[in-house]
């Protein structure tokens, strides 16, 4: 046989009949020279080219000893990360298989679809690829029955081949993060579920918990959690995942104790995690002076990620002022930082700040636009722009990159309230709770919608929860006296919750506002006058500023409520109830002028008759003046 030309019959017969031969004795065919069968089928493979017709099948399958075979190529390329080149190849070969099913090995074809489908997953292509996968998982099966090739397990006996294949793990995890950007979480529990405990890597843990989080699955979230810290006790992500479930501080502690006495320079972490404890059960003062003392510390000075946590931390707190400080501090050590900018940019529109808003959103997108960041912030743009239909497609665009970003499903339920569709916004507020029970401003947004739909009862009940879960603060008494204020019954209990809130916090901006508005109901203007000068000597806020511009016309000082307005537009030039204020002084002020003019001609003619006549006019003029500002 060896000295005459085969004929593709014989080729595919003897080439069958040895592969048989070689599975019986539990391997695979390899090119060793002493090994008679593997000498066949070299020669087989060498003398194949001169068979007229001769089929090729068998090249795939026996190559020189030294030489790479086509999955080696692929597996290197995949290595590379030339998945574009991957993804072509892979194609034509399992396309080769699958009209030659006995072209590649089971093996062969098992990496031939994991690394195909490797590929769909770089170029986003997610349920072609959890196609792909799944048969690469069924392909695995069918081997495990026709071979003894198993995953190398650590053994030096285990061939160069079972050394190479695919772990079924890892093409498991692909799944499972296919399908997670498929927002097809129980699909990815259900995948992950799947694999044995003991054999869960760290980051198979890590997806679990956060999947068990998301859904609401509390008790196997911690578990999963702890199993991290259990393998890598300075994962931080997982500290902070315990954290956020209300596990205390002093266990997560615990199981990062061995590692803080062993390795050196990790004395801050104990004081870390006692800080984040804080920030999870919304205690924010005692949260940004713990991190102030981390943060103050050398090694620790200047750290990016401790600035947007105290940035977010004095935004939670209500003091605007030094959050954007921090913010910026922040945004200065790191150009290209993304997170909490959402935050920062719906800061500086609340301040009327609407060209740094925009600036801040185009600098974002040029970092990235697969953030919900850039996108939240261009939606403040919008929103406070007055255009609620593209600050709502903004904040929808934002929700669909990171279901989620808070600021983002605050953004879309502000745009849907303020459009008039209440109950869908009550829907986006009330997801954003869920994610963020510690955030007074979700609550907020929250009872506006249950105020601007005359629920009062459901805002009652939801304000008295937020009082008594996040504590008696300055914001907590604020909110409830605001949905007090909506009821006359009420109306006393809101001005001693008010009392409370200024005697914590007398610049607190919100309370102030509450408080003069209260003052304002029952014609104190100048008490409210007292209150707002003392409010604005070390702050200045246009709604302030315009308050008080109100409060001034009542009491007729007409020159320094026009001042009050113009100082209020130029910290917010869009403020329209400045610009009403304004504008409604100018058309009452230009006839008043007219009159004194009369009044002094006849005043010449008739003397002191006149100067009663002409106060008789001013005061009928002001008197309407002092009824529209009393509907503001």
């Amino acid at each position: 046989m060896m000295g005459q030309p085969l004929s593709p019959h014989d080729c595919l017969f003897l080439r069958r009949h040895i592969r048989s031969n070689l599975y019986l004795r539990g391997a695979e065919p390899r090119l060793d020279q002493k090994d008679p069968a593997a000498a066949a089928i070299l020669e087989l493979s060498l003398r194949l080219g001169s068979a007229p017709g001769g089929s090729v099948s068998c090249c795939w399958v026996t190559v020189s000893p030294g030489r790479m075979s086509v999955i080696d190529h692929v597996r290197d390329m995949a290595a590379a990360g030339l998945h574009s080149n991957v993804r072509l190849l892979s194609s034509l070969l399992l396309t080769m298989s699958n009209n030659n099913p006995e072209l590649f090995s089971p093996s062969q074809k098992y990496q031939l679809l994991v690394y195909h489908a490797d590929s769909l997953f770089h170029d986003k292509e997610y349920r072609n690829a959890v196609s792909k996968y799944t048969m690469a998982l069924q392909q695995k099966k069918a081997l495990s029955k026709t071979s003894k090739v198993r995953p190398s397990t650590g053994n030096s006996a285990s061939t160069p081949q079972s050394q190479c294949l695919p772990s079924e793990i890892e093409v498991k995890y692909k799944m499972a993060e296919c399908y997670t950007m498929l927002k097809l979480d129980k699909d990815a529990i259900a995948i992950l579920d799947g694999i044995p405990s003991r054999q869960r890597t760290p980051k198979i843990n890590m997806m679990l918990a956060n999947l068990y989080k998301k859904a609401g699955q509390e008790r196997p979230s911690v578990t999963s959690y702890k199993e991290v810290l259990r393998q890598c006790p300075l994962a931080l992500d997982a500290i902070l995942g315990l954290l956020s479930l209300s596990v205390k501080g002093a266990e997560v502690a615990s199981m990062t104790m061995n590692v803080i006495q062993t390795v050196p320079n990790l004395d801050w972490l104990s004081v870390w995690i006692k800080a984040y404890a804080f920030v999870h059960t919304g205690d924010n003062s005692r949260a940004i002076n713990t991190i102030c003392s981390l943060e103050k510390k050398s090694l620790l000075r200047d750290n990016v990620d401790l600035l947007g946590s105290l940035a977010d931390l004095y935004f939670r707190a209500g003091d605007n002022k030094n959050s954007v400080l921090k913010f910026e501090q922040a945004q200065m050590l790191d150009p290209y930082l993304i997170k909490g900018m959402d935050v920062y940019g719906y800061l500086l529109a609340r301040e009327g700040r609407l060209e740094d808003v925009e600036n801040l959103g185009c600098r974002l997108f040029n970092i990235s636009d697969q953030h919900a960041e850039p996108w939240v912030v261009s939606g403040c743009h919008s929103f406070y722009s007055k255009r609620y239909s593209r600050a709502l497609y903004l904040g929808a665009k934002a929700i669909q990159l990171n279901s989620n970003s808070v600021q983002a499903l605050l953004l879309k339920g502000a745009a849907l309230r303020n459009m008039g569709r209440v109950q869908e916004a009550i829907i986006h507020f009330r997801e954003a709770i869920r994610l963020a029970p510690c955030r007074l401003d979700c609550y907020e947004g929250l009872i506006e919608c249950y105020l601007a739909s005359n629920s009062i009862r459901e805002a009652m009940v939801m304000a008295n929860n937020v009082y008594k879960t996040l504590g008696a603060n300055a914001q907590t008494l604020t909110l409830l006296a605001t949905v007090c204020l909506e009821d006359p019954v009420t109306q006393e209990k809101a001005k001693t919750l008010l009392d409370k809130a200024l005697a914590q916090r007398p610049d607190y901006v919100k309370a102030v506002v509450k408080k003069a508005e209260l003052l304002s109901r029952e014609q104190k203007y100048e008490d409210g006058i007292a209150l707002l000068r003392n409010a604005l000597a070390n702050q200045s806020d246009c709604v302030l500023h315009r308050i008080l511009g109100d409060f001034l016309v009542s009491v007729n000082e007409y020159q320094e409520a026009m001042d009050q307005y113009s100082i209020a537009l130029s910290l917010d030039p869009n403020d329209q109830k400045s610009l009403e204020g304004m504008q409604k002084m100018e058309k009452e002020g230009s006839p008043t002028d007219a009159t004194q003019e009369d009044d002094v001609d006849d005043m010449e003619g008739s003397g002191e008759e006149g100067d009663l006549e002409g106060s008789d006019s001013e005061a009928a003029q002001w008197a309407d003046q002092e009824q529209w500002f009393g509907m503001q």
